[in-house]
């Protein structure tokens, strides 16, 4: 027993937290009211830190893309004031060698009139000229005449007016008048450019395209490939509609998005998904060139509680061609894909992260007040011994 008594005397001597007899205590006004307000304080920083600890960031990374061997999904809306349906191409080109003239699948067009009201009574898919196209689709029960020009079927016809079309591209010949040529008049191009010549467009869809740099455009006229050549047939946009209305390539991207075509609340915060949203440009001179130079990046999302989500963000240098004589007119989006990728996971302060922070709080607070009680109670002492000598005023 007296060991264990001798024990318990040695571990008192590691009591950090000496304690003052109750009789040796004096308890103030300003003490009490420094308690207060110190309870106040912890209460409201606890509070603020739980607030935290429930409230979720983004924690961002960069890393090296790995999907460059992937297919890019782009989602795009785009309207022309002043440009016919019928008039616009869309064509692919990258670093890899793939071209592709008159892109029309998955892409939608809409006619409007010049105040950019709908023309319900038509509505195709890019590459149908106008509801009476299927007129080129009969079947001839003759061989037409190419007009001279080399064919490029095995059969030596030209049956349709695009055939003929093509077929003048070729042989270098320039391009064919419609009004001259039997099955341009058969298929209705004179009708079309009467209809709709006075016209803008609304073209929106989407493409898949090979991941590394390149460029696609909408242009005007149709598109021919000859050799190496990348050829416009730029006839009725130089020459105006038969009325004497002049087109020019005026426009407003309503959307541009690289990625899956959904948006989010995370999308809105961290990704600069749709940086061309909203954009209207004017055509002051003919044949202006528009260009958007596009710096793409992967961006990866991961929430906490929903699927990750998997998009592009993108910045942009936009420039201007004015009246661009021997170039292709038209609106062109130059793409290059970085190599990094971003990742933003979604996460929240640890409970150990909380405890420290709510220790931390009641320990601070508690020795600030401490001193600030010290301060006031000796400045009273101090006061009321000058009272008590009559040394005030």
């Amino acid at each position: 027993m007296a060991k264990k008594g001798s024990l318990f005397r040695n571990l008192k001597q590691f009591d950090g937290y000496a304690k003052t007899l109750d009789d040796f205590r004096v308890k103030t006004t300003s003490g009490a009211s420094v308690t207060i307000i110190s309870m106040i304080i912890i209460i409201a920083l606890i509070s603020f830190e739980v607030m935290e600890y429930t409230t979720t960031f983004w924690r961002p990374s960069l890393v090296v893309d790995k999907s460059r061997k992937e297919k890019l999904p782009i989602n795009f809306n785009l309207t022309f004031h002043n440009m016919p349906c019928y008039m616009l191409n869309i064509d692919i080109m990258d670093e890899n060698g793939e071209h592709i003239s008159g892109f029309s699948q998955d892409i939608t067009k809409v006619r409007l009139t010049l105040d950019g009201e709908a023309i319900k009574s038509d509505s195709a898919e890019l590459g149908d000229y106008t509801a009476d196209a299927s007129k080129a689709f009969k079947p001839s029960t003759e061989c037409g005449s190419c007009y001279g020009a080399t064919p490029l079927r095995e059969d030596g016809c030209c049956n349709t007016c695009q055939e003929v079309r093509e077929a003048y591209i070729k042989q270098g010949w320039g391009l064919v008048k419609a009004e001259k040529i039997d099955q341009c008049i058969r298929e209705g191009w004179l009708e079309r450019f009467e209809k709709q010549s006075n016209e803008g467009c609304n073209i929106h869809g989407h493409l898949l395209v090979n991941k590394v740099r390149g460029n696609f455009h909408f242009a005007p006229g149709d598109t021919f490939q000859t050799t190496s050549m990348h050829v416009h047939d730029l006839k009725e946009f130089t020459a105006g509609a038969p009325d004497g209305h002049k087109f020019d390539l005026s426009h407003t991207i309503h959307k541009l998005r690289f990625g899956p075509d959904t948006q989010n609340e995370a999308d809105d915060i961290l990704a600069v998904t749709d940086s061309l949203s909203g954009t209207s440009k004017k055509e002051l001179k003919d044949r202006k060139v528009f260009q958007y130079f596009l710096k793409i990046v992967s961006t990866k999302l991961f929430p906490l509680n929903s699927v990750p989500t998997l998009t592009n963000q993108y910045s942009v240098i936009q420039n201007d061609i004015e009246g661009a004589n021997g170039g292709l007119p038209g609106v062109f989006f130059m793409m290059e894909i970085s190599p990094m990728e971003i990742i933003y996971k979604e996460a929240h302060k640890s409970f150990g992260s909380l405890l420290t922070g709510i220790l931390a709080v009641i320990g601070g607070v508690f020795t600030v007040a401490g001193l600030i009680n010290r301060i006031v109670y000796r400045a009273e002492r101090a006061y009321q011994k000058k009272v008590q000598l009559g040394k005030t005023l």
